[in-house]
């Protein structure tokens, strides 16, 4: 659990010490007060680009036209002990990455940190989510994953660079085909690595949502990973299907050349959800439909992390109350309730969170402040 987190100069947020006494989090405030920043910042104490996906030089609070040196650092307590993790702008100035600590000790790479922290979140931006494109879809699912499985996204980061290396030769038109085949080679041992972990996060995932106990009385969904790759793993063995792929790669060189990308590959897999009641793909979902569909998944998610991993996650859960009538948003309070995870849940409207009085955490926000509710003098 997140028992304190600190900012400086991070977006809106000057200088902030929250300290946070419980599972439930709910934060409120009118658009523009920072809750989506201060949900940002916590996200990017666990690896990744957090909940934005922003560039290093967007997060730091701008004066004069010019952004600040940032830092953020959350406390978290654990059945195994106490400890401390920051990020923030290199001190030095001398790299453009963000760096990290952990206990105050330098960390070498972000996916260390995957052994102690797990980050899931929803945002306003993701209700677009079955109407967009492939990308954000894999995405979703690749955080899905990488929270169960830390060396996924060193899969997924080796497949897509060796995938811009072959794109880039085959542009040249002057390749070596040895070389290719290097990449085609690494393209397809990563490439079904990745596609393999998706898979397995699929098949618990949908165990998890099968039985019920997680998602309360939000919809029953299936999730479906949508990829050739993933279909010919579930006929044959892995080496038979890294095989198979080195082989198309190969022999589609011309065919990627004049498309400018490979046609085959990690980078072609897409997720579905399927609301089970009605039998109907989230796509064909009412925009309120869809938003339980996702609350569902991630519900479902947070458990499998906490049965899985031995530690809960944290649930980010920003606007969560768009597109949720009265009875889900109580369905929401009264899973998240029993959920093994500890949420933040951001809202424009106080009133929301009052069924969580004397549950949860309630904070106003203003710009640059955050208060407990009872401060504010409203209840």
């Amino acid at each position: 659990m997140l028992t304190r987190l600190l900012l400086q100069d991070f977006r809106s947020w000057q200088v902030l010490e929250a300290p946070f006494n419980a599972p439930i989090i709910a934060i409120a405030g009118e658009n523009g007060a920072g809750k989506t920043n201060l949900l940002e910042a916590i996200s990017l104490l666990g690896p990744g680009r957090g909940l934005r996906g922003a560039r290093m030089s967007e997060y730091g609070r701008r004066t004069d036209g010019q952004a600040r040196s940032w830092a953020a650092a959350g406390r978290f307590q654990t059945p195994h002990g106490t400890y401390d993790i920051g990020t923030g702008a290199d001190p030095d100035g001398t790299s453009e990455r963000r760096v990290f600590r952990l206990d105050g000790q330098p960390v070498r790479a972000q996916a260390d940190l995957a052994d102690r922290i797990a980050i899931v979140w929803l945002t306003p931006q993701m209700d677009r989510l079955f109407q967009e494109s492939a990308s954000g879809r894999r995405r979703f699912l690749d955080r899905l994953v990488w929270a169960l499985e830390p060396t996924h996204a060193r899969e997924v980061a080796a497949h897509d660079n060796a995938m811009s290396q072959r794109n880039r030769l085959l542009a040249g038109g002057r390749a070596d085909p040895a070389w290719l085949a290097g990449l085609e080679d690494a393209m397809a041992r990563h490439a079904v690595a990745a596609t393999a972990a998706r898979r397995g996060l699929v098949a618990r995932l949908n165990a998890v949502m099968a039985a019920g106990t997680a998602t309360g009385a939000f919809p029953a969904a299936r999730m479906d990973l949508v990829c050739p790759i993933g279909a010919a793993l579930a006929e044959q063995p892995a080496l038979a299907v890294e095989d198979a792929l080195r082989a198309a790669l190969a022999e589609g060189r011309r065919r990627d050349a004049a498309a400018g990308g490979a046609a085959r590959g990690a980078h072609r897999a897409d997720m579905a959800l399927i609301h089970l009641p009605k039998d109907q793909p989230a796509e064909m979902c009412s925009t309120g439909e869809q938003k339980a569909l996702l609350i569902s998944t991630v519900l479902a998610h947070a458990a499998l992390i906490a049965e899985a991993r031995g530690f809960a996650p944290l649930l980010l859960l920003d606007e969560v109350a768009a597109h949720l009538d009265q009875a889900r948003r109580e369905a929401l309070f009264a899973a998240l309730v029993t959920l093994p995870a500890q949420s933040f849940l951001t809202g424009t409207d106080s009133e929301v969170f009052r069924p969580l009085q004397g549950i949860a955490d309630r904070f106003r926000a203003t710009p640059g402040i955050l208060v407990p509710e009872a401060e504010t003098g409203s209840r």
